[in-house]
Formats: structure tokens, sequence, C-alpha cells
């Protein structure tokens, strides 16, 4: 945990082993996980990025805006008050940052480019490294 005299403290997420387990159990069948865990931003975020590697940008962005509202309310109960660091370095919070990316994607294929500028801005202030290291595990998306 990084001490912030200047600013918020991180937010720091409880591990899910339960949506993990889940996620492996199904072979990242994301629906099976999001009827299993409808409160994981992850296993939407999952469900996001099935549907926007199948073109379908419409419900890529209705799954990430669920997702982005479930990882809205993780971490207002985990303490945050809607601004401040949710580093990536801290596994259970990358569910909740995957949200936010999947939602700046898909907002971004559907032309919704406000969004696209709001969703980046509230990526880089929980973690500027987040969106790069999502893109890194998945090149060419």
């Amino acid at each position: 945990m990084t001490t912030n005299l200047l600013g918020p403290a991180d937010t720091l997420l409880p591990e899910e082993p339960d949506v993990l387990a889940s996620i492996a159990n199904t072979g990242l069948d994301a629906a099976d996980v999001v009827v299993a865990h409808p409160a994981s931003p992850l296993a939407w975020a999952l469900l996001s990025n099935n549907a926007y590697n199948a073109e379908k940008m419409i419900e890529s962005y209705a799954f990430a805006r669920v997702g982005y509202h479930r990882g809205l309310d993780a971490l207002r109960k985990g303490g945050w008050k809607g601004h401040g660091p949710v580093p990536w370095s801290h596994a259970p919070n990358r569910g909740v940052l995957r949200a936010f990316y999947a939602l700046q994607r898909a907002a971004d294929a559907i032309g919704e480019e406000d969004e696209v500028e709001r969703l980046g801005a509230l990526l880089t202030d929980s973690d500027p490294t987040a969106a790069a290291a999502i893109e890194a595990e998945h090149p060419g998306h």
C-alpha cells in the first residue's frame, strides 16, 4: 500500500476467490460467471470482452456499463470517495479496472466520445498503468 500524504489513500478491494473459482471452473464462460456472481465487475468485464471480440458492440457496451456500475459500488464499499488511486498492482482491483477499460473501449466503438474521454480520465486517475497492462494482455484489440 502506498502512503500518499498529498491525496487519498489507495483503494484496495478484497479478493474474490469464489469469482476466480467460477472463472476457472467454467472455462471462461462469462455468462455463467455473471449468473453465479452478478455483483462482480470482473465477470461483467469478461462478458463485455467476449461480446467485443464477437463484434457485438452494443452488447459489449451494455455489459461493460453494468460492470462499471458494479465496480463503482465495490469501490465505494471499499472506501473510495469518487477519485484516487486504485492500483493495478493489487490483483483484486483488476476487475474494476477491466470494467472501466471495457466501457471505454465499447464507448469508442459506438462513437460515444464524451464517455471515452471521461473513462480515460477515470482510468488514469485510478492507475495510469492499467490501460497499458490490459492492452498488453490482449495485443491487437
